[in-house]
């Protein structure tokens, strides 16, 4: 085991073993908890692992005092508002939500129904919450860092590729966290001496004409934002990078999993399994508004070498030695 990891798990052994004994599910109570999410359950299902663990080990387990209802827009945030006034009239107990355009639908579906984020880009400035400390109103959860992270990965493709000179960021501009992102980009990539670009992806045909143009831009590299749209299109996107032979940068491990060449941001499903945490302080009677939004404690460097292999990309070892997962 991993020295990070090792800590991560000790620090969540010791919140297991020090809770009350009096903190657990009611009995004889059956708890329904709404999902709204951005991808289907079957791709979903690392994230939802975490939150099954960290439920059953508060005491909520399914087929006994839980039940889930998941829906999923599957990369069509429009849909988001009909999914979640659907959960609320299902009368659900609470509502998990990944992503800003999920949490808005949500907070704007009910005033009553809890809401946890499991993960949200920018929690500040969307209409969510009125501050991190104390949210307010009827929605907490966990900041998934994301504008930051973007600027990272920027410095993370420099390293891996020294020659690259014009690069992509890719990022569904409609959604209201994109720009912070894309000015972090923008500052990162000038400190860098890069040139950048932006690639506004809002569907599925803007992905293939967006490669199209960077190929006629003689594009070096791509940063990929994380959104409804780059999710469900994830596999696609990663086999049109290949096909390009573009090194991309991902924000999350579920792009590596599917092909893509490197990821680095938080790891979702630990999000999830925190997210059970908050769900039970809040079925014990915390209020949301009281409960800050948490940042991440854990975040991740997976490399894809076989993919790195197979379009002829050398990862310099000094990464492959930080990665916390190297798939082969």
């Amino acid at each position: 085991m991993r020295r990070r990891d090792f800590i991560a798990w000790l620090g969540a052994a010791a919140s297991t073993f020090a809770r009350p004994a009096g903190v657990r599910a009611q009995a004889g109570k059956t708890y329904r908890i709404g999902i709204l999410e951005t991808v289907t359950a079957e791709r979903n299902s690392p994230n939802m692992a975490g939150l099954r663990q960290g439920l059953r080990e508060h005491g909520y387990i399914e087929g006994q005092n839980l039940q889930i209802e998941y829906r999923t827009a599957d990369g069509r945030a429009e849909l988001f508002p009909g999914l979640a006034a659907e959960l609320v009239r299902l009368g659900v107990d609470l509502i998990v939500t990944r992503g800003t355009p999920a949490a808005r639908a949500a907070k704007a579906a009910t005033s009553s129904i809890p809401v946890v984020m499991a993960a949200i880009g920018e929690p500040l400035g969307v209409g969510v919450v009125t501050s991190l400390a104390r949210p307010g109103g009827n929605v907490t959860g966990f900041s998934s860092f994301v504008t930051e992270l973007s600027g990272k990965r920027i410095e993370l493709l420099k390293e891996c590729f020294p020659a690259i000179r014009r690069i992509s960021f890719m990022q569904n501009m409609g959604n209201p966290v994109a720009p912070p992102q894309w000015d972090q980009t923008q500052i990162v990539a000038e400190a860098l001496g890069l040139t950048v670009e932006l690639f506004d992806a809002r569907n599925e045909h803007d992905l293939g004409q967006a490669f199209t143009t960077m190929a006629e831009h003689k594009i070096d590299a791509l940063s990929v934002g994380i959104d409804a749209v780059t999710q469900a299109n994830a596999a696609a996107i990663a086999r049109l990078a290949a096909k390009s032979r573009l090194p991309t940068a991902y924000p999350a491990r579920e792009f590596v999993d599917v092909g893509g060449l490197l990821s680095y941001g938080p790891s979702y499903p630990d999000l999830y399994y925190r997210a059970a945490g908050l769900i039970d302080r809040i079925f014990k009677g915390a209020r949301p508004g009281d409960l800050p939004v948490e940042q991440p404690t854990k975040l991740e460097l997976v490399v894809n070498l076989k993919t790195a292999k197979t379009i002829g990309f050398d990862i310099p070892p000094s990464l492959l030695a930080r990665a916390d997962e190297v798939i082969e």
